[in-house]
């Protein structure tokens, strides 16, 4: 068996809302796959088809070789987007119980292992606390524990770092990173694009229900040539003078700031290094380097068709960074 999932055709409606519509997807075993899209595009939806939470009104789907996720349960790890843990019991018998109920022998072994992943998760005297105790985020490393501690072959994660701060985002991207080295197949999905570009090998972009792109990210940015320049001028309070100059260079369609930062958007068939050379020029610069388009960039040119206006993809920018419910 070589495909870890294995989706053809599948559609999922609710009423006459179209959540999911021909979603073809195949994902090999050992594989670490992103699911990315703005909130309401479909990805949860589609996760929870994987799991057979929901069931699909038409199309066939395969998990681990199987019909459904429940014939292979014992072999995934499920984080869902709905966090929970059972607040009244205490942290350890919490994970050991979860360990259990996916046929990990109970014993000292198992002890061992519930200390050692909270001493990796940064949380070693907290086993005889109740989990109402410990903060939403604490709660959440460990709900990741309880879907790791059997050593799944599947891993599927749904918004993992949703509400961690950034600390706690970095030790999960590692944690995650370990269990895809560990021969594990992983799958996350995610509205913020930067990370599932810092973590996947491969990414699903998911729009209004559709898949929109299916590669490697190494594809991704191979097809996807820079298109911008960012720059910093040297003298703070002479910005305005700074972006003039570079406005008038030529072969440059506008200057922009994105996330703070001044980029000036390249005409196309502008070869990059001249358009770096002369925006050096245009004015006194603290830095001047190339802009590749991120993910977020190559989802807005893809769903868009590349023509966007500046206010329009300020628009679609805001909505992949909306923090609200997926579907």
């Amino acid at each position: 068996m070589d495909h870890a999932i294995e989706m053809t055709g599948v559609r999922k409606t609710f009423g006459p809302k179209v959540a999911v519509e021909g979603m073809d997807l195949v994902i090999p075993q050992g594989s670490l796959h992103g699911f990315i899209g703005p909130n309401g595009a479909g990805k949860s939806t589609t996760i929870r088809m994987i799991m057979s939470i929901l069931f699909p009104d038409r199309g066939e789907l395969k998990v681990l070789g199987k019909r459904s996720a429940v014939e292979s349960k014992d072999r995934i790890g499920y984080l869902p987007e709905e966090r929970g843990v059972y607040k009244k019991m205490k942290v350890g018998a919490f994970l050991a119980h979860m360990a259990r109920l996916k046929g990990h022998d109970a014993g000292s072994e198992l002890t061992r292992k519930v200390n050692d992943w909270l001493e990796k998760i940064g949380l070693p005297d907290v086993s005889r606390k109740k989990c109402e105790e410990l903060s939403k985020g604490m709660q959440q490393k460990v709900q990741f524990v309880s879907c790791v501690l059997h050593e799944p072959d599947l891993l599927i994660l749904d918004e993992p770092f949703s509400g961690l701060d950034p600390v706690n985002m970095r030790l999960l991207r590692d944690l995650i990173r370990e269990q895809h080295e560990a021969g594990r197949t992983v799958i996350f999905s995610t509205h913020v694009m930067s990370q599932a570009e810092q973590l996947c090998d491969h990414i699903v972009m998911i729009h209004n229900g559709q898949k929109v792109l299916d590669d490697p990210v190494q594809t991704i940015r191979s097809r996807h040539k820079p298109e911008g320049v960012w720059f910093e001028p040297y003298h703070a309070d002479r910005e305005q003078e700074a972006l003039a100059a570079v406005t008038g260079v030529p072969g440059i369609a506008e200057v922009r700031r994105v996330d703070g930062r001044l980029e000036a958007r390249l005409d196309a068939g502008v070869e990059p290094s001249e358009a770096i050379r002369l925006v050096a020029q245009a004015a006194p610069m603290a830095s001047v380097e190339l802009h590749r388009p991120g993910l977020e960039d190559i989802f807005i040119n893809i769903v868009t068709g590349g023509s966007a206006s500046a206010d329009d993809r300020a628009q679609l920018r805001a909505a992949l960074r909306d923090i609200g419910g997926d579907a």
